[in-house]
């Protein structure tokens, strides 16, 4: 026994280690010059960090093509270079385009803890073609909706190739971070996809249970000597832009011509104020439709680049899913009087933001946006205070006040309706080894003529360990509780939500997990005296391949009594299931994704069961084909058949969605969207073509074209020019 103690006692003491790595940053007052060759004379005594640790398809072995980091910094800059071995040359690169995803090709990415908070950090990644990535990684990089990639910053990278291995060499000016004057040391790790040996591997020891991106498990930088405050420039991004548009119902043609930009005001090294002129968001990537066939809306997310730096310091109180105070998307984007999406201009917008010290987090935002009377939607003025507070060794305190005011009540404007208001507690709890995760919180809402259920509150608590992972979440959202700028998905519930997982880890076999788990839900109408209305039992069996194809299986039971008619094929003339009546529904699915890794790959999935008081055959598939690192395409689509016994619909419901992207050079890039959705009764094409003919400068050209289905006709084209260009001063 004594024997086996001292051999957990050693393998403790080795993990542990292996947890605390460190590596020196240089400090030079040399000229460098990155071009990926890192011949200057400082590069041969920098510290180097090394043994990455592999993360899949284990996390207990040294990668065995491994990775070198050094890094030297001088007044303005640090500078990394990576030497990155391989056990041959056939890299796989997709794409030259900017903020590549990670997943199927080869890449590292470095994260910078700033703080040492185990809660943010900023992410700087490329590849063998030296191709750039950026992000910032919020909530401890717990879970996918972390990782914010949407964020830009100026920096360089040359990547070079040699043989069995490449070289990046990275320039990133000290004001692109956020940190403390005098600041000695910060929390730093790097993670990196190697398609020819098919692993990941992390510097520090990430287990496959968390996040490849998890700051948990991160190293130390330690500076030869302390940061000094560096001064941040000025930055102007003016832009200008006309389109010509025509609108064939009412038959409206037109051309418009607009000018507006953004500043970033730097105050210190850790506060941002970002200011907004008449911002004009048409460059921005579509969102992809929804085939929606619930009651609720669907959650999409966002994409514009002022609503994005410091976004998690908004956006990430209450239930993000089901009760979330604030909810960017509702700023700028309203409905009209027939309920389909419109733009609401923004007239200016202000926002501060950043931290006052290691522990303490503020956020200020304030946006006015100008009234459109046709569609009966006033001027707001629309405002959001954070504040996060950090305790113990990564969990935070976070209050939240969120307020949309009507400046200018115009006769369309009811009283019930001059301004909405939420306060609100958050604490978010996050372990040091991330094994414990959970929040809990309390928001209250104000409203003209509101009634006294105007609290939401909830909260889950989550243990995450290597071979189980078990969780219990709960909400209530009062019937009265409203939130304008955030996301309720639906009101008067208290739901309980339990779940379990259990992980296998099989050795010597094509396997590399397989999970079974099981997830309940449990709605009640505390208005209707408790009535049960949902009822969720989902069982999943999922396999992951060594490699990476995955299959997934599961069957789930649902309960829904409806407290309104609804009808699920969403037709416009189909007879609706009526109100308070209750349904017990089970369905069958299957999964399967191939290796990504391939110029050929695909997902496909079969949902077959009973759906309400008929049946429900759906089909779903995304391929994807690639010619890198050039071309791209996929064709995305699903059919939903929906049979419901008379009187009740029976309706196809399809979904399809090509997509080209066309990189000519790292600069230069085109992409099409087309999309048919019968849902909707709408097909729409949208081609974007983006010269970045400086860093973070560009000028856009895009084309919609949007036609209703039946009859089919054209509804709406327009074609735009954007032309952005970054100032620093």
């Amino acid at each position: 026994m004594k024997y086996i103690f001292f051999i957990v006692l050693f393998m403790s003491l080795h993990l542990s280690l292996a947890q605390q790595k460190e590596v020196t940053v240089k400090w030079t007052d040399q000229e460098m010059l990155v071009d990926g060759k890192l011949n200057e004379e400082i590069w041969q005594s920098a510290d180097i960090a090394t043994d990455f640790w592999q993360y899949f398809p284990t996390d207990t072995l040294l990668s065995t093509a491994q990775t070198e980091v050094q890094m030297v910094f001088d007044q303005k800059y640090l500078y990394v270079g990576i030497k990155v071995y391989s056990r041959g040359d056939n890299y796989v690169v997709p794409s030259l385009k900017r903020d590549f995803s990670a997943r199927g090709n080869d890449n590292i990415s470095l994260m910078f803890d700033t703080y040492k908070d185990g809660m943010n950090a900023f992410m700087f990644g490329t590849n063998p073609e030296g191709v750039q990535r950026e992000a910032l990684i919020s909530g401890g990089g717990s879970v996918r909706s972390d990782f914010r990639s949407t964020w830009d910053v100026q920096w360089e990278n040359v990547s070079r190739k040699y043989k069995g291995y490449y070289i990046a060499e990275m320039k990133i000016p000290l004001a692109s971070f956020k940190f403390r004057d005098q600041e000695t040391s910060w929390r730093f790790t790097a993670y990196r996809f190697d398609t020819q040996t098919n692993q990941w591997s992390t510097w520090g020891n990430t287990p496959q249970n968390q996040l490849v991106m998890s700051l948990a498990f991160m190293g130390n930088m330690i500076f030869e000597r302390p940061l000094n405050k560096v001064k941040t420039k000025f930055a102007l991004i003016p832009y200008l832009s006309g389109n010509a548009s025509q609108e064939f119902d009412p038959g409206k043609a037109g051309t418009d011509f607009s000018v507006g930009g953004d500043a970033k005001i730097p105050i210190g090294n850790s506060l941002n104020l970002d200011l907004t002129v008449n911002p004009d968001f048409s460059q921005v990537e579509v969102d992809e439709l929804v085939i929606n066939l619930t009651r609720f809306e669907a959650f999409l997310p966002e994409k514009r680049q002022f609503f994005i730096d410091n976004a998690d310091l908004f956006s990430d109180f209450g239930n993000v899913r089901a009760a979330n105070p604030f909810f960017s998307r509702r700023i700028g984007i309203a409905e009209d009087l027939e309920g389909n999406t419109v733009e609401n201009s923004i007239i200016a917008g202000a926002r501060l933001s950043g931290k006052i010290n290691n522990n303490l987090r503020i956020g200020v935002l304030n946006i006015q946006t100008a009234e459109d009377a046709g569609n009966e939607i006033p001027t707001n003025n629309n405002t959001v205070v954070a504040i996060q507070q950090k305790v113990f060794s990564r969990s935070n305190i976070g209050f939240i006040f969120v307020n949309r005011q009507v400046t200018s009540m115009a006769d369309f404007v009811e009283d019930a309706e001059e301004f909405n208001r939420v306060i609100g507690l958050d604490f978010n709890l996050r372990s040091e080894d991330n094994k414990w995760s959970g929040k809990y919180y309390l928001h209250k809402s104000f409203t003209p003529e509101s009634g006294d259920k105007d609290m939401s509150s909830g909260g889950f608590l989550e243990y995450n360990s290597r071979d189980w992972k078990f969780n219990l979440g709960g909400i209530y959202v009062g019937d009265d509780f409203q939130s304008d700028l955030g996301f309720i998905r639906r009101n008067d519930i208290v739901t309980i939500d339990p779940a379990a997982t259990r992980i296998f880890y099989p050795e010597g076999s094509k396997i590399n997990t397989h999970t079974i788990e099981v997830r309940g839900s449990s709605t009640w109408s505390p208005d209707l005296d408790f009535k049960y209305t949902d009822g969720m039992v989902d069982m999943e069996y999922q396999i992951a391949f060594r490699n990476q194809s995955s299959i997934e299986m599961a069957i789930n039971h649902r309960y829904t009594y409806l407290l309104e008619d609804f009808d699920p094929t969403g037709s416009d003339d189909g007879v609706p299931l009526p109100a308070f009546s209750e349904y017990n529904y089970t369905k069958f699915d299957f999964t399967y994704e191939s290796d990504n890794r391939k110029d050929f790959s695909f997902t496909a999935r079969t949902d077959v069961g009973q759906f309400f008081n008929g049946y429900r055959y759906s089909l779903t598939s995304d391929f994807r084909f690639r010619v890198q690192p050039y071309f791209t395409a996929s064709f995305s689509s699903s059919l939903n058949y929906i049979d419901l016994p008379d009187p009740y619909p029976t309706e196809a419901v399809w979904f399809i969605g090509p997509k080209v992207e066309i990189t000519f050079s790292k600069n230069l890039f085109w992409s099409t969207f087309i999309q048919f959705n019968s849902l909707d009764e709408d097909f729409s094409i949208n081609s974007r073509l983006q010269w970045r003919f400086r860093p973070l400068s560009d000028l856009y050209v895009v084309y919609n074209d949007n036609y209703k289905t039946t009859p089919f006709s054209p509804g709406y084209r327009a074609l735009i020019v954007k032309f952005t260009y970054w100032i620093n001063i």
